[in-house]
Parts: structure tokens; sequence; C-alpha cells
């Protein structure tokens, strides 16, 4: 059973930086270039089931960098599974492959979704690696919250303790999926209408945030983030 490495220094770097640098994601509907004030796509959650489902194109955001919509990302359940972080094929299709070379933004569409039977206050990210070679990723995206375009400060924490491989694989076609809890405690807090995702704080610059409109706006208070995981199922139960 592998088990994962937290980086400290790439957490408490994002803690510092994610509200200034994605505030900017937050007013504008179209993708923009890799600047210091960037534009970014932005995408409204739906419905879709548990287990190995990925949403459809509709709420597609890409990165910033890659300057337009390449596509919708659907990735297959069995993509899903060669992006489980196992073996998969070798080449630049692997696994070894991905540990040493970091997923692009360009190369990514990023979504937001309000899963079927999950509670109210959760939502999962999924990413999608549509170029035709494995990447890396850190182990979970930086995730804030926005309301009416400013940033509102909070964070998702992530879980502690981790060690392991030095990345998660996600092989060409397949979708890495992050699950995000607004209020576990269900307390009392501001009422956030986006959710401002990095996908990889490790290795991108906060200028590769996107802001992903949710549909059905809710509290945030003491938020926090999963791991990645193969398929919807599996990241409800990491976060």
């Amino acid at each position: 059973m592998r088990t994962h490495r937290l980086r400290t220094t790439a957490l408490a770097t994002a803690t510092a930086g994610l509200a200034l640098a994605l505030t900017a994601c937050g007013g504008s509907d179209s993708a923009g270039g890799p600047t210091a004030n960037p534009a970014a796509t932005k995408s409204e959650d739906k419905q879709v089931s548990t287990g190995t489902v990925t949403p459809s194109g509709e709420g597609a955001s890409v990165a910033p960098s890659a300057g337009k919509v390449t596509g919708t990302g659907t990735a297959t359940a069995a993509a899903a599974k060669v992006g489980s972080g196992g073996k998969g094929t070798g080449g630049t299709a692997g696994d070894s492959y991905a540990y040493t070379h970091p997923c692009s933004a360009r190369n990514l569409t990023v979504k937001v979704t309000s899963p079927t039977g999950a509670p109210a206050t959760v939502r999962v990210i999924t990413v999608t690696n549509n170029g035709s070679t494995s990447c890396g990723l850190d182990y979970f995206p930086t995730v804030g919250f926005s309301a009416k375009g400013g940033a509102l400060g909070l964070q998702a924490t992530a879980p502690g303790g981790l060690g392991g491989a030095p990345a998660y694989p996600v092989h060409p076609g397949a979708t890495a999926y992050a699950a995000v809890d607004l209020n576990p405690s269900g307390a009392n807090g501001p009422v956030a209408d986006e959710v401002n995702v990095l996908a990889d704080k490790e290795h991108m610059p906060n200028a590769d945030g996107v802001s992903l409109r949710l549909a059905k706006p809710g509290k945030v208070s003491s938020p926090k983030v999963g791991l990645y995981r193969a398929n919807t199922r599996d990241a409800l139960s990491a976060v």
C-alpha cells in the first residue's frame, strides 16, 4: 500500500501566496496567458455520479497558459484506472516518466463537480491530462475560495504525514480526482461562489491557477482537500 510524503515547503508557500495570486483569477470569463495578472476560465459545477465517472465537457476550465480551450478532457473508466498511481505502461506513458516530468498547465483541463450522494459541502476537482505523455502532479491541488471575485483568504488544508512516490502520475487521457469539503463541521462562515484551483503548486506558478464557479454557493469554514485519486469514489474517501 502506497503512502505519500507531504511537501511542507510547497504547502507553506501556497498558504502565503494563494489568496493574492488567485484573486486575479476571479475577474474574467476567458483564458489568458501566463502573466502576473492572469485571466481565468470560469466553470460551473454540475451533478455527476460517484465512481469512475468524469464530467461532461460542460464547465471545463483550461489553465491560463493554454490560451484557449483545447477540449472537454473526458476520460474513460479504463483511462482513469491507468492514472491510479499504479505501474501503468512503460516509456513516456509510464509512471517513471511521470515522476520526472511534471504536468504542464497547457495540457490540463480542470473542472469542479458536485457528486450525487455526497454531502452538500463537498465538491470534486478533476484534472485531466490531455497530453500524449504521462506527467506528474503534486499529491493534491491547492484550493482557495472567492466570493464575487474577491478572495476570502481561506485555503483548504491537506492531509499531513505523507510520504512515498515523488508525484501522482497521470497517464495520457487519464483524470486525477480530488475532493474538497468546504465546511466539514457545518460551522458558520463566509459564502463562496468560486473555488480557485492550482493543480500543482510544487511545479506551477500561481498564474496557472483557474477560477471555477460553483453552481451552488456554500459557506466555507475550515475547508479540507484530499489527495488525488483515480476516481470520484476514492477521492471522496480521501478527504
